[in-house]
């Protein structure tokens, strides 16, 4: 399959369960890392597609991954991308990435930012690897979080 058997749409109602099935999908690689599920994999994702700026990842195999941007003070979060596991190592996840860096600079974002969780090591690898730069560890709801930054060129 090629880059362009892949379609990145606007999120619907109707992706909300196929876009939980995916997350849990991805982020279960982690649940012997951490002490409870990954936060993503917890959300209501009718209420997200609601809320915020939902996209999906459409291929021949269907919904392959999700990406969900947040709008806070000054700037955009990229608050969760998720490549089901049958669809990872094809760049996808890469892909919604620089998706989301462009909807930033759409909306006329010098930066945008993004978190891990600390046991996520090869996540925050790849963002590092990307252009992002850690600039904050925190506590939210009980989750050790990485926040990175990577400001965007015009």
């Amino acid at each position: 399959m090629s880059d362009e058997d892949y379609v990145i749409r606007p999120a619907e109602p109707a992706d909300a369960a196929a876009i939980a099935a995916c997350v849990t999908a991805a982020y279960s690689v982690y649940l012997d890392r951490m002490d409870k599920p990954p936060g993503p994999m917890l959300d209501d994702y009718e209420q997200i597609i609601a809320d915020h700026r939902v996209f999906v990842l459409e291929g021949p195999e269907g919904l392959a991954g999700a990406l969900v941007l947040i709008d806070q003070d000054g700037g955009l979060l990229l608050d969760n991308v998720a490549i089901h596991p049958d669809c990872q190592g094809r760049g996808l996840g890469r892909r919604l990435v620089a998706f989301a860096e462009d909807e930033a600079r759409r909306l006329g974002h010098r930066s945008i930012d993004l978190y891990s969780h600390v046991t996520m090591t090869e996540s925050i690898a790849l963002y590092v690897s990307l252009g992002y730069l850690e600039f904050d560890r925190r506590v939210v709801r009980s989750y050790d979080r990485v926040y990175m930054r990577k400001t965007l060129s015009v």
